[in-house]
């Protein structure tokens, strides 16, 4: 069994009611948002293309935003899980690894992969010194729920069975972007519920999803393609529970969960997020839970804005990597 995590000092949830005025988003910002309406701007309906095409065109560097380079730290391998194999792309970094993160990519449960990733998860590994494990979950609406939260919960476990030996160590940390936050939780839930486990020493939460029902930020984003819209919300949901599932249940929406015993979590947002309420709301359900939370507002940031150029993702990626780096 893994090593239980070093306690963490509670702290309460401060938020300064200025971060959510518009004079204090900085200059790139600003630009880098105005940057990002206009390429997407610019794109005709891309809802009419079926998912697979936009993965395509994504994994060949033809989406809206650069595809990053590869990581000479990354290896694809694959494990069993309960529908069939499960891709996982490693970063292992050159010396040994003083950790090992679990990282569930976003998209919207229906696009995204590991590969897509690589930058983020290069400088995690090189800022860190943790190794990196991001699973290729399968993805709606070819693989709707429960098929994604099935193979995370698959990958957890693997890495529980064969990551000391594998990587050295059993420090443990799970995290993701927007829809991989929402299944980082539901993993920790499900390790929690069904198998009497809580292995991770901490949660990197980013912009997660965790009120498929949709809170207000969410419904009241309207159609401004600042990379997530409320027409995108809805089609990523409704694709995802094409099979069926109540938005009100933890495994689907966690932002509902009975949240004890769970990991420190840091939980990262922009003001500029259609996500933002799912962020404000379920920061402070951590802590009434009895675990470790820390909120952190970026004024002006877009939806997963770590994934873009500029001051503001750097300092949001020195928090996630020095949280990270001292679970």
């Amino acid at each position: 069994m893994p090593s239980p995590a070093p306690a963490r000092a509670a702290a309460p949830l401060v938020v300064d009611p200025a971060l959510f005025d518009s004079s204090a988003i900085a200059p790139d910002t600003r630009a880098v948002n105005a940057s990002i309406i206009k390429a997407l701007g610019a794109v005709p309906d891309r809802w009419v293309f079926p998912m697979a095409m936009l993965r395509k065109l994504r994994l060949e560097g033809k989406g809206p935003f650069p595809l990053s380079p590869e990581s000479p730290y990354a290896k694809a391998i694959e494990i069993e899980g309960p529908r069939g194999p499960i891709p996982l792309r490693i970063l292992t970094p050159p010396t040994p690894a003083r950790g090992v993160y679990l990282h569930l990519h976003g998209g919207g449960w229906c696009l995204g992969s590991a590969r897509e990733n690589d930058g983020l998860n290069h400088r995690f590994v090189e800022r860190t010194g943790f190794a990196v494990v991001s699973v290729d979950y399968r993805l709606a609406p070819e693989h709707p729920y429960p098929a994604g939260p099935d193979d995370c919960e698959a990958a957890a476990l693997w890495l529980l069975r064969e990551g000391p030996a594998r990587f050295g160590t059993d420090r443990f940390a799970i995290g993701g972007e927007s829809a991989g936050a929402n299944l980082s939780v539901a993993t920790l839930l499900r390790l929690r519920d069904r198998h009497g486990l809580t292995p991770f020493r901490a949660a990197n939460l980013n912009a997660g999803a965790y009120d498929l029902g949709l809170t207000p930020s969410a419904r009241n984003w309207g159609d401004e393609p600042l990379v997530l819209n409320t027409r995108d919300i809805n089609v990523f949901v409704g694709h995802y529970l094409r099979e069926g599932g109540d938005v009100a249940a933890s495994d689907i929406s966690p932002l509902h969960a009975d949240l004890k015993g769970l990991p420190p979590a840091l939980f990262t947002i922009g003001t500029r997020d259609a996500l933002l309420d799912d962020t404000l709301f379920m920061a402070p359900r951590w802590l009434a839970a009895g675990n470790g939370a820390e909120l952190a507002v970026y004024p002006g940031g877009c939806h997963v804005f770590v994934g873009f150029p500029g001051s503001l993702a750097d300092q949001a990626l020195a928090r996630i990597h020095a949280f990270i780096g001292t679970c």
